[in-house]
């Protein structure tokens, strides 16, 4: 997409993080938004600031962990500007917590945010691109934990391994099909985002107080793990620019930290030569 200027967005997790700093983006280079979160106070600050700029904007709250919910987010983004150009899945929580601690309901939670909820939605939206007849893009935002493990967080590596092979997939039947609309998938690493209040965002279908797993010393070393790694990662302002050249430039595979590569070349060195997982390659890193 090289073209910005009155075309479609349709974002979600755009309350918070890099959901909001996209959109701005977005408004920045002209287009029309469509913005989603759950967190409905702090998407209508977003959709004010927006406005405020002069952008055409629709809100829309939504879990995007119901279908029925998505679904409903692509009508009324079709009813207000009847068309999408651009989807952005950006939605997703984390969650630290080993295979043997972490509660089945947080697998079933960070799934159905960082995966269900770019299929439902691709779901919907490629067919409308189809129809469409116009170039369209979409960007599934995913993370270095997407290419690269690390202890202490095997939801959130499987979610986004997913996230990147759902991507890459799509990619190939796209291609097949003739389709013009470009996949991309985004794989930061550590931003200055709003992913460490996680637990702020909990539907309750996904809740129980009464676990005593959530009172426990793993949860809260989690927590103050997860805190603590973000707070202290890249500054968020050159996100929204990283994505928007990539887009311009066709990017697939969208990276913000370099000085992780050489985990991704070990990883593959070691599938390729028979190796196995090493936890030592991590000393010095996490």
């Amino acid at each position: 997409m090289t073209e910005f200027k009155d075309r479609v967005m349709l974002i979600t997790g755009a309350a918070h993080g890099f959901g909001h700093v996209i959109a701005l983006g977005g408004a920045k280079r002209g287009m029309r938004l469509a913005i989603v979160d759950i967190d409905e106070d702090a998407l209508k600050a977003t959709y004010d600031e927006l406005v405020a700029t002069g952008a055409d904007v629709e809100m829309i709250v939504a879990d995007v962990t119901k279908e029925a919910d998505v679904d409903a987010m692509v009508k009324q983004t079709m009813a207000k500007f009847g068309q999408i150009d651009l989807l952005i899945n950006n939605a997703g929580i984390a969650l630290p917590g080993r295979m043997w601690e972490l509660p089945s309901r947080d697998w079933e939670w960070i799934m159905h945010v960082n995966v269900m909820s770019q299929v439902y939605a691709m779901q919907q939206v490629i067919p409308i691109m189809m129809k469409q007849k116009t170039h369209a893009d979409i960007l599934n935002v995913a993370s270095i934990a997407g290419l690269v493990d690390t202890p202490g967080m095997p939801a959130y590596h499987a979610s986004k391994f997913a996230s990147v092979g759902m991507t890459e997939a799509t990619a190939y039947d796209l291609q097949r099909a003739g389709a013009d609309i470009d996949m991309h998938v985004m794989c930061p690493g550590f931003v200055q985002t709003d992913l460490y209040h996680t637990e702020q965002h909990r539907p309750a279908q996904y809740s129980d107080p009464s676990d005593p797993y959530y009172q426990s010393e793993a949860f809260l070393k989690g927590q103050q793990f997860a805190k603590y790694v973000i707070t202290n990662g890249k500054p968020i302002d050159t996100i929204a620019d990283t994505v928007f050249d990539a887009l311009a430039n066709n990017r697939f595979y969208i990276l913000t930290h370099p000085e992780f590569n050489p985990l991704i070349s070990d990883r593959v060195h070691r599938i390729v030569s028979d190796g196995a997982p090493d936890v030592h390659v991590m000393d010095g890193i996490m």
